[in-house]
């Protein structure tokens, strides 16, 4: 008996050692097309009471940033490069755009393919738009939601790098909530099988991306509520945000020369008479096109708010298995709202309801605008309005703040080696005998404990032309075929006074920073294709 007890001590000791000594699990939430100020705890009047109580038990980040567009931002976020250091966007002579369809080089290795040194158990759930396949870079199991044209169909997606057949399409579904389901599933198996080994779960709804489909009761929820419109929604956005802290700058102007990045001509016919191409004053708008616009803004909160109700069911999944103590949780956006008006993906059925299969609606530069608020311009644009994003972390094991916001400039690039840190994982050098270059991204956990600024050169965007830079509170910024502007974002984030012709010489130091990285970029990219 005494020779038991002593065993049993021994075994449960270990067992509270490993416990103790467990690295984090990881939670990555990325949204596809979410403005800034969607979320309640940005500004926004979209229900979304579980993204806002992550917030209230850890942190926000108000200065936090992507590239404006899908792909590139996914490149960034999973290797902790600029994506044209990755072959994931487009270079001046290199190519790139276009889907970010080039590949990476073999050096651009994941962030799960790092994590494996530390017996993580790896999960995929959502929109993917990485180049190769989501199993042969570190994932354990992958739900790809290829089909981005459809939520209510999971015809064209695949798992586990094999595409779906035989789809019952008499069963009702609806993509975030799959996500949602996939990802639950990946947990309750991790519980079962892997209890003993840290999990990454990167988690990427395509929501509130177009075509604004939406269930028809999330549609309810905000039935009439935009009917006032983008002007007044920018107002009482900026008016809460300003209440919140987490502005000091003024509200943009709505810039009504500036509809969509893309110009589709035969969508028009399409959408009828109520869709409008410029983000013009609202009274300016008839009765249809009012109605038209509130609609299609009630759409896209009902998809911000269903995804929000999804992570709550995985948020719950995480208290029911006792993980969410030790679980870091980190949600962002792609890219700021979209301006874009298209119709693809099986065309657009004027006669069928709003937000239903057969429809195919974009919200547009009015709403992206208020979405967006209180910044310039959107998606594909590098002003802020395009590339600033909400940033929640949680993690009530490592974080002892509650509330608090975090004014540091941060961006995507710095996501790899923020996880890589709290998992206690040191980045190889070297990949398969090639020398991994320094990748450009900050580790944030010294922002978990204070408001502290995390020190760098610059940050730095290219996106088809638009580009900028940005030095402390110093940007500089263009739009493609522009000319350089300036800005002091410390007082004017909304980039509503442009410095450039009162300060000449710090545009010609930032332009030559800017300059340096690309061409940095450039011979990186040379050396790697052998040039």
């Amino acid at each position: 008996m005494r020779i038991l007890a002593v065993v049993m001590v021994l075994v449960v000791g270990r067992l509270a050692i490993g416990a103790e000594t467990k690295s984090p699990n990881v939670i990555f939430i990325l949204a596809d097309d979410l403005g800034y100020s969607d979320l309640g705890c940005y500004g926004g009047e979209i229900a979304t009471p579980v993204l806002d109580g992550l917030a209230a038990n850890g942190l926000r980040y108000t200065q936090f940033y992507n590239t404006a567009r899908c792909w590139p931002s996914r490149a960034a976020l999973m290797t902790g490069y600029y994506a044209q250091q990755v072959h994931r966007d487009g270079l001046p002579g290199f190519g790139g755009g276009n889907g970010g369809k080039n590949s990476r080089p073999e050096r651009a290795r994941l962030l799960p393919e790092f994590l494996k040194g530390k017996d993580y158990r790896c999960y995929h759930s959502g929109k993917w738009h990485i180049d190769g396949k989501v199993l042969e870079a570190g994932f354990d199991r992958s739900l790809d939601m290829r089909n981005q044209g459809n939520f209510f169909t999971m015809k064209g997606n695949a798992i586990d790098d094999v595409p779906v057949k035989d789809v019952d399409e008499s069963k009702p579904y609806y993509s975030t909530i799959a996500v949602a389901d996939h990802a639950i599933d990946c947990l309750t198996e991790h519980q079962e099988k892997y209890a003993d080994q840290p999990f990454f779960s990167y988690i990427a709804f395509i929501a509130p991306h177009f075509p604004l489909h939406a269930m028809p009761e999330d549609i309810a929820r905000y039935e009439g509520a935009y009917a006032t419109g983008w002007d007044q929604l920018r107002e009482s956005r900026y008016a809460k945000q300003k209440g919140l802290g987490l502005m000091t700058t003024s509200l943009s102007k709505l810039e009504v020369e500036v509809g969509p990045p893309y110009h589709f001509a035969d969508a028009f016919e399409k959408l009828g008479p109520g869709e409008v191409n410029r983000p013009l004053p609202w009274v300016e708008l008839n009765e249809v096109q009012q109605r038209f616009q509130a609609m299609k803004m009630a759409i896209h909160a009902a998809m911000v708010d269903r995804m929000d109700r999804e992570i709550g069911r995985i948020v719950e999944q995480l208290k029911t298995t006792g993980e969410l103590e030790n679980t870091l949780i980190f949600f962002a956006s792609d890219n700021g709202a979209s301006a874009e008006i298209m119709v693809r993906d099986g065309g657009h059925d004027s006669k069928a309801e709003p937000g239903s299969q057969k429809s195919y609606l974009c919200l547009g530069p009015g709403f992206s605008s208020a979405a967006n608020t209180p910044f310039r311009r959107h998606k594909t644009w590098v002003h802020e309005g395009g590339i600033s994003t909400p940033l929640i972390v949680h993690w009530p094991k490592g974080i002892k703040a509650k509330g608090e916001l975090r004014h540091t400039p941060s961006h995507l690039i710095d996501i790899v080696p923020t996880v890589l840190e709290v998992a206690g994982v040191t980045k190889p050098t070297m990949w398969k005998g090639e020398a991994i270059p320094v990748a450009p991204g900050k580790s944030l956990v010294e922002s978990f404990k204070e408001d502290v600024v995390i020190e760098r050169e610059s940050l730095w965007w290219l996106h088809e032309g638009n580009r900028a830079v940005r030095q402390g509170d110093w940007k500089l910024v263009a739009a493609k075929g522009e000319e350089w502007e300036l800005y002091d974002l410390s007082t004017d984030r909304a980039e509503t006074k442009n410095l450039a012709g009162e300060q000449p010489e710090r545009v010609k130091e930032l332009e030559a920073l800017w300059m340096k990285q690309r061409d940095e970029i450039v011979e990186s990219v040379k050396r790697s294709r052998g040039e």
